[in-house]
């Protein structure tokens, strides 16, 4: 089949039942064009499609955005307050705290506009249109102005899109910019214009034993008791356009809100989540698998399990150091038990199997067809090849650009040796403001040279224990010849002697810099030996880059066509999706059937005064035991606290709005079950769930722990 035949079949569509409704995160602008929009009606959805995403108006997309970086929101009043997670809005929340204003522990309720705290560097995202370009890529790549590798690369994709936007409508705009993705492996792409707002500010979030109720324990578990929220505004310059913090912004007027229900829900409800879901790699060969688990989890597990020890222990000696690591902690911990999860994941669900059938179908679809014929052995064959090299890049990595701090940063300092050499004072004075900078970003209010310091003497030889000596950075060398082998007293001498250590030693270098001290420096020699190993691998990494890319889009498209007439879907990349199933219960063993909800009751069963994890707020306690959920409750008068459904979703989900039938709120999404966290790369329908914080419980706890009724009557609510 021609690609341009696979493209419009791709569009098609017949209920061929090959993929279950609930799995696949669906591109919006290719709702009507696969005509998907039938099946979710038969799944109960009771909108058309141009409720969800209309071009040319206003639909529930423009009442959804991306929150922060990495996160999920949606507009919930027209005065532009914004709901997401808890955990998506815990960096915001620890900013703000400290042991005088402890929001972590306390929670954060602002009782007006006043009291809403600006939060630089927070920024919240729309998406405004979403144009194909895939035409144009293919005319350039037909026409010899680029390869089809480059064609997917960011730096050309990121060319192109400013050429785009600087002939389009909105370009000169406030708050506008653009980004051109490849969908499919580079079988399509799309322009994306989107509008950034920057003053957002804090509104409302509940203490940690709410928001982060069960913790690290707890953490992509069902049964689960947490309420995962945390509230945040948009605001804007008098017109509603973007603008930086100011006293008299005010908040954005938006064209669309969501309008909340707290009817309930049922076994078997339609429930549909739109959101930006970070990646997904559900195209992946056995060998790719396999390096997913051996190269890539394994490394990570292994040295974010030492880490968060040494963290667990400081921060439970100290409330300003648990405030300070607060953050830093859930972003380690978080992925650590992923990688956790999925290895074995992998494993209980047979997704090697299961990725072997695929390629075994795969080759019988490919015989006859040169395009595709051997193209899943070469990608399993080069993919193999590069085990090795894959597994020292994630060690390396992991151990010294994600959990060490101090050399963290990759900084050269070639250019000041070069100047003060040659005497030169504007090189001189470029490389002071260089290490003064360097040193306001490692000295920030968060770090603890202490903590940091016994991190990095867990970690450097945990490292060496699973990299062999002539694959290690040329720092070992030093520790070996100079320090004897001890990594203890190589770090306390980093640690003390370094220019960057403190502010003393970077003042007397400054005094009288000499090429010597640079030399001598144990922190930034470190940095140079990183950074000289982490080139050398990304160059062997890279080496097959181009073929895998080329292969890989051969691969999916063939997929494609062997599918046919069922759509399939593009792997997540960060960029807004829909994903449609139903509310419901699962059995994850024999003899064990998990219901679709959990209850307050649950909360006092789990609650351990000794435990962090498991405080209960008093007032939470006695609004628990005296019933007092107003009329939030369900019929039976039990409180909801979270929901599963079968919706696909994965990390960048996170905080994203969970509809119901008519596209009311009735939850938000936070987190996927254990049982499934191979979901990424494989989908089980039986096993994958959605665990969703109900929207009741949120509307609860605000009203009746944080006492802010205000903040309820800016919602419309539906009862």
């Amino acid at each position: 089949m021609k690609r341009k035949n696979f493209l419009v079949a791709l569009l098609a569509f017949v209920c061929a039942g090959v993929l279950r409704a609930d799995e696949g995160m669906w591109l919006l602008q290719l709702i009507k064009q696969q005509n998907s929009i039938e099946l979710m009606k038969k799944q109960g959805l009771k909108l058309e499609a141009d409720d969800l995403y209309n071009p040319g108006g206003v639909s529930l997309k423009d009442a959804v955005g991306i929150f922060g970086g990495g996160c999920t929101g949606e507009i919930i009043s027209p005065e532009g307050l914004i709901l997401t997670n808890h955990h998506c809005g815990y960096g915001a929340i620890q900013q703000h705290s400290s042991v005088e204003h402890d929001y972590l522990t306390d929670g954060f309720w602002a009782m007006n506009r006043s009291q809403e705290l600006p939060t630089p560097g927070l920024r919240f995202t729309f998406i405004t249109r979403i144009e194909e370009i895939t035409d144009l890529v293919n005319l350039k790549i037909k026409n010899g102005e680029v390869d089809e590798y480059t064609a997917q690369t960011r730096p050309f994709l990121a060319k192109l899109a400013q050429e785009l936007f600087a002939k389009s409508d909105l370009y000169g705009k406030k708050g506008i910019d653009v980004q051109a993705l490849p969908f499919y492996a580079g079988n399509r792409y799309y322009l994306f214009y989107r509008k950034v707002y920057s003053d957002v500010r804090m509104v409302a979030a509940p203490p940690s034993s709410v928001g982060k109720f069960g913790g690290e324990t707890d953490n992509w578990m069902w049964p689960r008791h947490t309420g995962d929220f945390s509230m945040f505004r948009i605001y804007a310059d008098a017109n509603g356009e973007p603008a930086d913090y100011a006293a008299n912004n005010v908040p954005l007027k938006t064209p669309k809100y969501l309008t909340i229900s707290i009817k309930g829900l049922e076994e078997g409800d339609y429930a549909m989540i739109m959101g930006f879901p970070g990646s997904t790699y559900r195209y992946l060969t056995t060998a790719e698998v396999q390096s997913r688990m051996d190269a890539q989890n394994e490394p990570r597990i292994t040295i974010r399990t030492v880490a968060l020890d040494v963290l667990r222990e400081a921060m439970a000696a100290s409330d300003q150091t648990r405030i300070q690591y607060a953050s830093k902690y859930a972003g380690i911990s978080n992925y650590w038990k992923n990688s956790i999860g999925m290895n074995k994941a992998i494993v209980d669900n047979d997704v090697l199997g299961v990725k072997a059938a695929q390629e075994k179908n795969f080759e019988a679809f490919a015989k006859g067809k040169p395009e595709y014929e051997g193209v899943v052995d070469k990608i399993n064959a080069l993919v193999n090849e590069q085990m090795s090299v894959n597994r020292q890049g994630y060690y390396l990595s992991e151990a010294f650009s994600n959990v060490i701090e101090f050399i963290r940063r990759n900084v050269l300092i070639d250019d000041f040796r070069k100047a003060i050499e040659a005497k030169d004072e504007a090189g001189i004075k470029k490389g002071t403001e260089l290490l003064q900078s360097l040193f306001t970003a490692i000295h920030n209010k968060d770090y603890d040279h202490e903590v940091d310091r016994r991190v990095a003497k867990a970690i450097l030889p945990v490292y060496a224990a699973n990299i062999s000596p002539d694959q290690r950075p040329a720092f070992y060398q030093t520790i070996d010849k100079e320090f004897k082998g001890n990594t203890d007293a190589y770090v306390d001498a980093m640690y003390d002697k370094s220019i960057l250590a403190n502010k003393a030693n970077l003042d007397k270098f400054l005094k009288k810099p000499t090429v010597k001290a640079l030399d001598k420096d144990l922190m930034l020699s470190f940095i140079g030996a990183k950074i000289e190993k982490l080139q050398e691998l990304s160059t062997q990494i890279a080496a097959p880059e181009k073929e895998l890319t080329l292969l890989h889009k051969a691969y999916i498209r063939g997929l494609g066509e062997m599918k046919l007439p069922t759509p399939s879907y593009p792997d997540a990349n960060f960029t807004i999706r829909l994903t449609y199933g139903n509310v419901k219960e699962y059995q994850p063993r024999d003899g064990v059937t998990y219901k679709y909800y959990t209850t307050t009751d649950g909360i006092l069963e789990k609650e351990d005064p000794t435990n962090r994890e498991f405080n209960v707020p008093a007032k939470l306690k006695q609004l628990i035991l005296s019933k007092d959920f107003g009329r939030y409750a369900m019929k039976n008068g039990e409180m909801p606290v979270c929901f599963l459904s079968t919706n696909d979703i994965t990390g960048g989900n996170s905080g994203s709005p969970v509809l119901n039938a008519n596209g009311e709120l009735i939850g938000a999404a936070f987190d996927g079950n254990w049982e499934s966290l191979s979901g990424d790369i494989s989908f089980n329908s039986e096993l994958q769930r959605c665990i969703n914080v109900d929207i009741r419980y949120i509307l609860f706890i605000l009203e009746k722990l944080g006492n802010c009724s205000h903040l309820i009557n800016e919602m419309t609510i539906v009862e």
